[in-house]
């Protein structure tokens, strides 16, 4: 047995976690050692996540397609995403409990004194720009395309999936005659995902450039000043996580941390880029292969990563309430009640790209309306470095979120799922 363990430890490096792992401890270094050089390394991450976005809005289709038309009964369809959305609120209205509490306890931005009126409103213009009030059903047409070939081209998840589950319908109805078609998506599917498999080889490659971005673009010295916010923050994700989705997972049958074990090679390159859609098609094929029907998968995955964003409601709801403190905007219980009902529907227009999240937080002070806007320059430097957690833990939220409702639907192989989470250990 001897001789089997060297071979073993010999052939580490070869795995995908371990590549991520000195890649981003290699980004670090390089941003700390040299600054300047480091910022340079951003195309390295901006070309990874732009291949794997790329390949996104096709893989959803030919996922969503091939596991509708395999179903027999279409009213699961249906029956699956009402589930689904009753799940992400109530989960997501959680992370945002969990959040209020803890900032308010924890009180980060308490004895700043900052005067909003004093901040430079120059290096956020490109963030309260794009911030807009939208209204629930702007919101709602917003998922219906203006055309088809239009959704594909502009990555909008919510529009491939509409458009999706529309054609996986017409194409059941036609019965034998769509067999074919539905042979062909099956076979760009397995190709997409062959794509996928060649792209992951430069994962470390793309955390590497990001890492390197973040740490020499804002600098160490924006952590320390703002650490509390930081060290809270992340506190409260995992808190969140093990307090919150641990007992979730235990209820549906599984360890919350066998699951973070199993799918450690993602969240390591969801860190490393700050962009949960970074690994979104690989974690489709690892939840996929853990026991969850592929239906299940093509239709809670998208839908979650724009409707369950726990890591993103955490990120919110501290840096709003961080910014009333800092600013001395008196908050009473009835307006952080408020903030939470904002929020509620703020939160569902931020995408896993690195970024939105700002976006959405400068919208939502705009329609709170008591905090200064100009604030969030005070957070723009360590957004990144919050940015890191807020993916990771909204790739764990909706690894769990797919478990369940497999489970809930009944169409998850339970066997086989302790088998290769007992092997992941």
């Amino acid at each position: 047995m001897l001789l089997p363990d060297i071979l073993r430890a010999v052939r580490f490096y070869r795995h995908l976690y371990f590549q991520v792992w000195c890649a981003i401890l290699a980004g670090i270094l390089i941003g700390y050692l040299d600054p300047q050089r480091a910022a340079r390394m951003k195309p390295l991450g901006d070309a990874f996540i732009k291949v794997i976005r790329m390949l996104i809005a096709p893989i959803i289709f030919c996922t969503v397609v091939h596991g509708i038309v395999g179903m027999k009964d279409l009213k699961k369809v249906g029956r699956v995403a009402l589930k689904a959305l009753i799940y992400f609120e109530v989960v997501t209205t959680l992370a945002l409990v969990v959040g209020l509490v803890l900032v308010n306890l924890w009180r980060p931005g308490a004895g700043m004194n900052v005067d909003a009126s004093a901040i430079d409103p120059t290096s956020i213009q490109s963030y309260t720009s794009q911030a807009g009030q939208q209204s629930v059903s702007e919101f709602m047409m917003h998922i219906i395309p203006a055309t088809i070939v239009g959704a594909f081209a502009e990555g909008e998840i919510l529009q491939v999936l509409f458009f999706s589950v529309l054609f996986a319908f017409a194409l059941s109805l036609l019965g034998e005659r769509g067999k074919p078609l539905v042979t062909m998506i099956d076979i760009a599917s397995q190709a997409l995902f062959r794509i996928v498999g060649m792209v992951m080889k430069a994962a470390p490659a793309g955390a590497f450039g990001a890492m390197a971005f973040t740490v020499g673009a804002y600098g160490v010295a924006s952590l320390l000043s703002l650490g509390k916010l930081i060290a809270g923050f992340y506190a409260a994700c995992l808190l969140f996580v093990f307090l919150v989705l641990g007992p979730v997972a235990h209820v549906a049958g599984f360890s919350i941390w066998k699951l973070i074990t199993y799918i450690r090679d993602e969240l390591l390159i969801v860190f490393g880029t700050s962009s949960s859609e970074s690994v979104l098609p690989r974690i489709m094929v690892k939840l996929e292969d853990l026991g969850c029907e592929e239906s299940v998968v093509g239709l809670v995955i998208p839908t979650g990563y724009s409707f369950n964003l726990d890591g993103t409601c955490l990120y919110l709801v501290t840096a709003t309430v961080f910014l009333a403190q800092a600013t001395n905007t008196s908050l009473t219980v009835a307006r952080q009640i408020g903030i939470v009902a904002v929020l509620l529907l703020t939160s569902k227009g931020a995408a896993g790209v690195a970024g939105a999240a700002f976006v959405v937080l400068a919208s939502t002070l705009s329609t709170i309306g008591t905090i200064p806007v100009a604030s969030i320059a005070l957070v723009l430097g360590i957004h990144r470095f919050m940015g890191e957690a807020m993916a990771v833990t909204n790739l764990v939220g909706n690894s769990v979120a797919t478990i369940v409702i497999a489970r809930w639907e009944g169409t998850l192989d339970e066997p086989r799922m302790r088998k290769l989470l007992d092997g992941h250990v």
